[in-house]
């Protein structure tokens, strides 16, 4: 099979989609109007845009999701890091092995929290962005 026509698409290697540019626009407006004067005023609005469109609505969907596996490996981390600590109790000889595991779960869990709260706001700023409510400032 030709690799063009091969696509394969993996949990974690996506394939990616190539960014469109959108088709140039251009719009032009001539007005015109008496000036109360007994003169003719000739007004022109010129609109040009070219370049890449952005889909703030599937960003937000995307966002949304990886907030989403964020709680989720949160949840898991915490249900494992309470687990080790239930062996940690039940199995005393190997008990410092049990409490490293549960750090560690523990710092996931943190890490995972994290995660998904950057995720959170990401998916704020792109709703508010397709909504036009944005304002971009440089600091």
């Amino acid at each position: 099979m030709a690799e063009s026509q091969h696509h394969r698409h993996h949990l974690f290697h996506h394939q990616k989609e190539e960014v469109k540019p959108c088709e140039a626009v251009y719009s032009e407006t001539n007005t015109y109007y008496t000036d109360g004067y007994g003169g003719l005023v000739e007004t022109t609005e010129v609109v040009a845009a070219t370049g890449d469109t952005v889909d703030y609505e599937k960003q937000e969907k995307h966002y949304k999701h990886m907030e989403h596996l964020g709680e989720l490996g949160t949840a898991a981390a915490g249900t494992y890091a309470l687990h080790e600590k239930y062996k940690m109790e039940k199995d005393p000889e190997h008990a410092h092995k049990h409490e490293m595991e549960e750090e560690i779960a523990e710092a996931v869990a943190v890490g995972g929290g994290i995660f998904a709260l950057h995720e959170h706001h990401d998916k704020k700023e792109a709703a508010q962005e397709d909504h036009g409510k944005k304002h971009h400032h440089l600091f």
